[in-house]
This record gives structure tokens, sequence and C-alpha cells, in this order.
């Protein structure tokens, strides 16, 4: 790689999202012809069983063209989501007190059955 083509890649500003394995990337980086561009990379830590890892990394590259209509996507898409679920996290594995399974099975041995969880319903009255 030439000197000019590791200019043409070099960072302009960058941004780090952390949200739980995932770490979101925001670069605005430069084209050939010195414009900027976004890049938004997604990168996600897995685990192997000896306790070595890796990452996997997912990039989408937008362009000024596109910035407007990408915009108005996002925030359609995140209002819909707002708007029919809340704001509260229903999947408790994306929660900051989040355990693993074997931690959490303990607490479940000292919780109600689940049969005397429900309210007993005549279905005559329905």
């Amino acid at each position: 790689m030439s000197e000019r083509d590791s200019i043409d890649q070099e960072e302009i500003h960058s941004k780090v999202l952390r949200a739980g394995r995932r770490t979101y990337f925001f670069d605005v980086r430069s084209t050939k012809a010195n414009d900027y561009y976004l890049t938004i990379t997604e990168s996600k830590k897995f685990t192997h069983d000896d306790g070595s890892f890796h990452y996997k990394k997912h990039k989408i590259y937008l362009y000024k063209e596109d910035f407007d209509a990408f915009k108005e996507n996002v925030i359609e898409m995140m209002d819909f989501i707002v708007n029919e679920k809340g704001h509260e996290v229903i999947s408790e594995r994306h929660q900051k007190d989040f355990k693993k399974e074997e931690n959490t099975s303990q607490a479940q041995n000292t919780e109600t059955p689940s049969t005397e969880r429900f309210t007993n319903i005549d279905f005559d009255d329905i």
C-alpha cells in the first residue's frame, strides 16, 4: 500500500460505543478525492471453550449522498420500536446485571412454582 493510500484511509474522527459483547466504531475517513465518508463497524467478541477468543466484524460504508435517507430510516425504525415496545429492555440478557444461567438457576429454585404464578380463571365467565 502506498503512502497516499494509507493517508486516504486515515481516520479523521472516531467514536466508540461499547454495548455488552458488541462494540460499535464510528469512523470518518477520507476518499481519494479528499471528501469524507462514514464507516460503522460492529465488532462482536466470541469466546471458545478453551478460553481463547476472536472477533467478528461487520462494516457499513455510508457516503454523504445517502446520509439523509439513512438517518430518516434509522429514526423511523427506532421510533417504531419505542412506540411499539417502549424503552424498557425486555430481554434479560441485555440487562446490565444479567448473570449467566448457572447463577440464575439457584435463584429460580427459590421462586414460587410456575403454576402458582397464574391467577385462576373461570372460562365460563368469558
